[in-house]
């Protein structure tokens, strides 16, 4: 099977440097020094396109522009490249998101991938008029999927719970295809969500054999509901010629993280609602001195940014071989990024996917079978 690897939008803005954001953390000022307009991430998304990444994720969250409005208009620089848009079932009816995804699906020809987020912030979600705890905020999803499945299979919909209600909702016209679900968290009601409604897991950058744990756990949830999921991880790249190039580009990014930086945004992530966000910050515990936790597995970007704060560093071969672990335990779709995200997107396609298509592990979905 063919591993699927997707790259990330930078909608907060891009930089030389780490840019912060999410998880109750604040972005840093290194985001101004590329804006994220379309005409800067519509560079990204076509280089994307053409090195052979499948699809291009945009967070959710205040702190970023919004990616339903514009993943829309990268569909019209792009041509293959589908786009995983993260959004919070708190912000829109069910009704309305089936009915959005399914326009999207026939302006886009079929490119929308949603990225189903609950929310592990309750102060950002108050801001959005959402005041539902974690726990509750779980249950809505559940409901909230159950219903945009229904309605995508042609149903009409009457759904009272204790979250949702809806009367009679339809969509005059269903998307062809219906976009598959991505969806991650490491509490015990993510998991239970994510067994019942994900078409692919997600999960963050932590070390092969606790990202092996996860996909047990789901797996087995999944499998007594009679689903199969695949398994995807969100991790960031530095990859270079050598080795000791890449190192050296980890060095340079610590070098830019002032320790009242890194206390700040440490600070701000130990409020943090999220299991997930937790986990990362147990990877360096806020230390500057033990930050590579597996062989070629670095927790750098964690100590100034929300979310995942894993990256791969190494030479090309050893990128490649560190993805090859990570399928052997489970991972079928790799969710990567970079710094600055247009120039890590050429060290990785040209780099490191030709070894993996080399291996018979990747193939470039716009290059016929045989060709490559």
């Amino acid at each position: 099977m063919s591993l699927t690897f997707h790259w990330f939008l930078p909608t907060t803005g891009d930089s030389r440097h780490v840019v912060g954001g999410g998880h109750g953390s604040t972005p840093g000022t290194a985001g101004a020094d590329r804006p994220p307009s379309i005409e800067y991430l519509g560079q990204i998304a076509r280089t994307a396109e053409q090195l052979g990444f499948a699809g291009a994720l945009t967070p959710t969250g205040v702190w970023c522009e919004d990616a339903w409005l514009t993943t829309a208009m990268l569909t019209q620089v792009t041509e293959r490249l589908k786009f995983l848009v993260a959004f919070r079932p708190g912000q829109l009816s069910p009704t309305l998101a089936a009915q959005m995804a399914a326009s999207y699906q026939r302006q886009s020809h079929g490119r929308l991938l949603l990225n189903v987020v609950t929310g592990g912030e309750s102060a950002e979600q108050r801001a959005y008029g959402d005041f539902l705890d974690k726990e509750g905020r779980y249950a809505r999803a559940d409901e909230f999927l159950g219903i945009v499945r229904r309605l995508w299979a042609g149903e009409i919909v009457d759904h009272e719970g204790d979250h949702l209600r809806v009367e009679q909702a339809r969509l005059a016209r269903l998307p062809d295809p219906a976009p598959e679900i991505y969806f991650g968290g490491s509490s015990a009601a993510a998991g239970t969500v994510a067994a019942r409604h994900a078409d692919v897991y997600l999960t963050w950058g932590e070390p092969p054999a606790q990202v092996r744990e996860k996909i047990e756990w789901i797996g087995a949830l999944a499998r007594a509901r009679g689903r199969t999921p695949r398994f995807g991880i969100r991790l960031h790249v530095i990859a270079r010629d050598t080795s000791a190039q890449a190192w050296a580009e980890a060095e340079r990014l610590l070098a830019g993280m002032s320790p009242e930086r890194i206390r700040s945004t440490q600070l701000a992530l130990a409020r943090s609602e999220s299991d997930g966000q937790r986990r990362m910050r147990e990877l360096h515990g806020g230390a500057t001195d033990r930050l590579e936790v597996h062989p070629g597995l670095w927790a750098g970007i964690g100590l100034v940014r929300g979310g995942a704060g894993t990256a791969l560093v190494g030479s090309h071969r050893e990128v490649a071989d560190l993805i090859g672990e990570y399928h052997r335990a489970g991972v079928q779709e790799f969710v990567l990024s970079g710094i600055p995200h247009l120039e890590e997107a050429y060290q990785v396609g040209e780099g490191v996917l030709p070894l993996l298509a080399a291996e018979g592990l990747w193939r470039h979905p716009a290059v016929p079978v045989g060709r490559f």
